[in-house]
């Protein structure tokens, strides 16, 4: 296990073992999402914001 912290709010984040390259998780204290890049060393990154077409 290991933590990486919120890079918009700097809230520590521990990710499980399960964790893998790619995965979305949301910050605990801001609630933005969150992607996670790297395993090793651990890092993330703001999650790219989806696009809604709404139907178009």
């Amino acid at each position: 296990m290991s933590t990486v912290n919120c890079p918009e709010c700097d809230a520590e984040i521990t990710l499980e073992a399960s964790t893998e390259v790619g995965e979305i998780l949301v910050c605990p204290d801001c609630g933005v999402d969150l992607e996670v890049t790297s395993l090793n060393p651990a890092a993330v990154e703001l999650a790219p914001m989806e696009q809604e077409d709404w139907g178009e």
